[in-house]
């Protein structure tokens, strides 16, 4: 009997040494988690329970433990590289098998796809064209690397003051070559369908009426459409058009692309006292923009960003996270399965409740204290050479007896 008490000692040691030396070997394994081995002392039991003076029956392994706990996070020059910081795991799927992962060392294959090294395909919610995701249905997270597309410009915005007692132009006859027949001008960058760029020049005469003026609109040099009537009132407001609106015509480009129509909001210009000024000058219209870059958001939704200054959101990472993390299974690759002891995964997505957030071009490292691994190996040495003595010490009373000479 003493010897099978030491053997399970000795055993039970072993398995401490084990999972000491697993975690030492993973201390550099980035989203790796320390293992801890648990012991439980054994009795032998019968019906009447277990006898007052039962010495046990050695130690049995209850557990080998994963612990969870937050690792360092350390940053790194790729924005592909994503670091849990708080409760959950990055969902990965290979061919429809689903599994888990706190390793956020993440690119991207040869369709697009965001994976991890191993290729697993990162799972996430897509975009819904009325905005927010689909969060009832996991996808595929691809990332694009086509083109923007242009939008031609339909609405701008102007803010600006006209002169309070302008006097009318010495010229009456309008003509962007002679600057004596208007007063002020003004200029913006406008786009067509294709995403060419043109110029619109806005030129404000005072008429001989006081606080009316005419805007007349050029695009590339070609007038569009006729002259349209500012009028202000005593206090310098706009009054006409009432909304502020202004729609010269159509212009057509020389580029083959769609006539171009647009609606100017000049309800912010006013006529006071002080010198001509542009307060503010936007359109609604880009050109064509090349991928400049994939940005990630602490809360997991994926972006691209273009040279046009336009960006598309291209889905958000799904995490999920379990009632018992502890009873997930590893598989190796630093990735778990779910499990009856984990319980159902619960998705949901970063800075959501119970979940943590994420941070982009960075790396959660393996939670392994390097110095306590190696005080728990000598604790566990010192265990396994306790327990190997014992053998050798019940040998050497077992050699005793079996030397004890008979009694005739």
């Amino acid at each position: 009997m003493s010897f099978d008490i030491a053997l399970s000692g000795v055993d039970a040691a072993n398995t401490d040494l084990n999972a000491i030396s697993n975690n030492i070997a993973n201390v550099d394994t980035t989203g790796f988690k320390e293992s801890e081995t648990e012991f439980a002392d054994v009795y032998a039991q019968t019906q009447q329970g277990v006898a007052s003076d039962a010495t046990g029956n050695g130690v049995a392994v209850a557990d080998v433990a994963q612990q969870f706990a937050q690792g360092n996070i350390t940053t790194t020059s790729n924005n592909l590289d994503l670091a849990l910081s708080g409760n959950g795991f990055f969902i990965l799927s290979n061919n429809g098998a689903t599994s888990y992962t706190r390793n956020g060392s993440f690119q991207v294959n040869q369709d697009g796809y965001l994976v991890d090294s191993s290729g697993d395909l990162v799972q996430g919610y897509a975009p819904l064209s009325t905005g927010g995701f689909n969060t009832g249905e996991l996808s595929d997270i691809q990332l694009t690397t086509a083109e923007s597309t242009p939008q031609a410009t339909t609405t701008a915005d102007i803010g600006l003051n006209l002169p309070a007692g302008a006097t009318a132009p010495a010229d009456a006859d309008f003509s962007p070559s002679d600057p004596d027949s208007y007063n002020e001008t003004t200029s913006l960058t406008v786009y067509d369908s294709l995403g060419a760029a043109h110029t619109a020049q806005l030129y404000f005469i005072q008429g001989s009426t006081a606080n009316t003026w005419t805007a007349q609109l050029y695009v590339d040099g070609s007038a569009v459409g006729t002259g349209q009537t500012l009028a202000f009132n005593s206090d310098g407001t706009l009054i006409t058009p009432a909304n502020g609106e202004v729609n010269f015509g159509s212009y057509t480009p020389s580029t083959g692309a769609a006539a171009m129509s647009i609606e100017f909001d000049m309800s912010g210009t006013t006529q006071d006292g002080s010198s001509f000024g542009v307060n503010s000058v936007s359109q609604n219209g880009y050109t064509t923009g090349d991928l400049t870059g994939i940005n990630i958001s602490s809360t997991g939704v994926v972006q691209a960003n273009f040279t046009n200054g336009q960006s598309s959101t291209l889905g958000q990472l799904a995490l999920a996270n379990f009632a018992d993390p502890q009873g997930l299974q590893q598989v190796g690759g630093t990735q778990w399965v779910q499990s009856y002891a984990s319980g159902d995964p619960v998705q949901g997505v970063a800075g959501g409740s119970g979940f943590g957030t994420i941070q982009s071009g960075a790396l959660e490292d393996s939670n392994v204290d390097i110095t306590s691994q190696l005080v728990d190996m000598i604790t566990a040495q010192r265990a396994f050479q306790a327990n190997a003595q014992m053998i050798s010490t019940q040998d050497q009373l077992t050699q005793d007896i079996i030397n004890i000479p008979s009694q005739g």
